[in-house]
């Protein structure tokens, strides 16, 4: 009996497996994930560290040329693979920084990667190193940091080679409460069979 509840279980596991692929393809898995914008990503957003910051950054950009933008996207890039990294280094030492790291790691395997950008797209403070500094021509943040309070976007699913899992990757716009002023944006990055699995267990609890 227990052999046959095992060789059960293990092929619902895998009938679940193929479900969740075929339908993430389709869209589905914005459900769980829009599910953890507000009750997760929406308390972190209204954190007055998170706030802060970038109000902070705002401040300190607000004479950046684009010229001066994309210098600084250019020596991030060329810190990703060196060993002396000043603008990364202090990037990750920051109080954003840690933050955000700290909120990932509560998370246990949900969240791969979290950023915040300011009012031009530059990062304020992220978990890990992003591939760029500038991310201001990027979806992300075209589309919710210049749409406007409340922005979302959801990526489609796509098989990060690396670690072998779906990811996706969820974008908000970042609203001052105080002012209702969109002051900048938040990245996740979701791990969707884990969310999916996370979702599945509380059902059944």
């Amino acid at each position: 009996m227990t052999s046959l509840r095992v060789c059960l279980g293990g092929a619902a596991v895998f009938a679940g497996l193929a479900i969740a692929a075929a339908a993430w393809a389709a869209g589905p898995h914005e459900v769980p994930i829009r599910d953890f914008a507000k009750s997760t990503v929406e308390t972190w957003i209204s954190s007055p560290t998170v706030i802060k910051a970038i109000k902070r950054q705002n401040a300190r950009h607000a004479g950046l040329s684009q010229g001066d933008i994309v210098a600084l996207d250019k020596k991030w890039r060329a810190e990703t693979s060196a060993v002396n990294r000043p603008l990364i280094d202090r990037a990750l030492a920051n109080e954003l920084s840690r933050f955000l790291a700290q909120a990932k790691k509560e998370q246990h395997g949900i969240v791969t990667e979290v950023f915040v950008m300011d009012n031009r797209g530059l990062n304020v403070g992220q978990s890990d190193v992003t591939s760029d500094y500038w991310q201001g021509d990027e979806t992300k943040w075209q589309k919710t940091y210049l749409v406007g309070p409340d922005a979302m976007i959801i990526d489609e699913v796509e098989l990060d080679e690396s670690t072998q899992t779906f990811q996706s990757q969820l974008s908000m716009s970042i609203t001052d409460r105080a002012t209702g002023k969109v002051i900048g944006a938040i990245t996740v990055g979701i791990d969707v069979e884990a969310i999916v699995w996370a979702n599945l267990e509380a059902l059944s609890r």
